[in-house]
């Protein structure tokens, strides 16, 4: 009885004693979900606290271009690209707003967090760098979707304006590839800036006139040679071209290649996430 005892007992431990796993040696393994989650519904509830802020007055914004271009431009005989005028920027605005706040959400994450001495929030937790970028990331691509949501609602009950969905597949690929570009580009921002004035540097300087440079108002058929290829430069160019695809049929720039240039650009941006993130650089330092 004493023997079988002796061998039952871990060896080097007192009686009663708990082993631990080494230093350094992970214990969660695989994918931590509950943190991973956590980590997700503390971002969502941080912008849904205030969504009268960030949900319903950039839906509301968005529709306000909407009612001033067709009111201005959108005369009964006016088209574009074979559809009325209104049909033809509402479902470029959508995507848009999506786009604008997926920027807006992910780039004030991290950044306030080093302004107000809360970044170890982020970093203490159990999670891999991956982890918490893919947290980061699905919490602004809600926040985008559910802007979306509400632009699109709006529309469909505006009057003169058709916003019927005629590829499903289109609507949702762009829109999450859209998003998830301008949200990877936010946590680049929130790693770079020191400052809310360097955020808005980004988005004032980049991201907007990207945003109404991208074909949103007008079809790019009609710009000079010059011009085109510059928009084509664009990758805001490609999420509201295929995202207006998914509503119209119709887009004005070939639908499989912007596909492919998102999704090579999601990838790169994330690399570059992935690994500034795990260097810890202007987070760590």
């Amino acid at each position: 009885m004493l023997d079988q005892t002796k061998k039952d007992k871990p060896s080097g431990l007192p009686m009663g004693a708990t082993r631990f796993a080494e230093p350094g040696v992970p214990v969660i393994r695989g994918v931590n979900w509950a943190g991973f989650l956590a980590l997700y519904w503390k971002e969502v509830r941080r912008f849904f606290k205030v969504q009268l802020q960030t949900v319903w007055a950039p839906s509301i914004t968005t529709l306000l271009f909407l009612v001033i271009f067709t009111v201005a431009m959108g005369r009964g005989d006016r088209s574009v690209l074979g559809v009325p005028f209104a049909d033809f920027i509402a479902p470029g605005l959508i995507c848009m707003g999506m786009l604008q706040n997926a920027f807006a959400n992910s780039s004030f994450s991290m950044l306030v967090g080093k302004i107000q001495g809360t970044i170890i929030d982020y970093l203490t937790p159990p999670l891999s760098v991956g982890e918490l970028l893919a947290a980061l990331v699905a919490s602004s691509m809600t926040r985008a979707f559910l802007v979306g949501f509400a632009v699109w609602l709006a529309m469909f009950i505006w009057p003169g304006v058709h916003v019927g969905v005629t590829h499903w597949w289109a609507v949702l690929w762009f829109g999450i590839m859209g998003s998830a570009m301008l949200s990877f580009l936010g946590v680049l921002t929130s790693i770079w800036a020191e400052k809310f004035d360097h955020a808005a540097a980004v988005t004032n300087f980049v991201v907007a006139p990207l945003a109404l440079l991208s074909g949103t108002f007008y079809s790019i058929d009609r710009l000079a040679p010059a011009f085109q290829a510059v928009s084509h430069a664009n990758p805001f160019f490609y999420a509201i071209s295929g995202f207006r695809y998914g509503f119209l049929g119709v887009a004005d720039s070939p639908i499989y290649i912007g596909a492919l240039v998102l999704l090579a650009i999601n990838i790169g941006l994330a690399t570059i996430c992935y690994f500034l993130l795990k260097s810890g650089w202007k987070i760590k330092s």
